[in-house]
């Protein structure tokens, strides 16, 4: 399956449309990430654990797309947006969602 960003996909003639498809994943970020995230906030550098866990919530977010883009009868999906947002309790859990239009091509 082709998941792309842009409207079309170059080469390709879009035959049909199938509808509008998303993916949502909420994922919480322990205490100790938090801890090791703000010590690194301090001295700086990259926290390597949250980034593991944005990676895997982007992904699983769009494995879910995927599905449900393959049940409707799509081999494609254009336009495909990507937010992330901080929810919950002290903003304690992570929320990736994606969405785009599954196609045939």
């Amino acid at each position: 399956m082709i998941l792309t960003t842009t409207p079309q996909i170059e080469g390709h003639e879009i035959k049909e449309y199938k509808g509008i498809v998303t993916g949502e994943t909420i994922i919480g970020a322990n205490i100790f990430k938090d801890f090791m995230a703000g010590i690194r906030d301090i001295v700086g550098g990259r926290s390597g654990s949250y980034e593991k866990v944005l990676i895997k919530a982007k992904e699983t977010s769009m494995r879910e797309m995927q599905e449900r883009a393959e049940a409707m009868g799509a081999n494609a999906v254009v336009g495909i947006d990507i937010d992330y947002e901080t929810i919950g309790e002290a903003n304690a859990m992570l929320m990736v969602a994606t969405s785009g239009t599954a196609v045939v091509i």
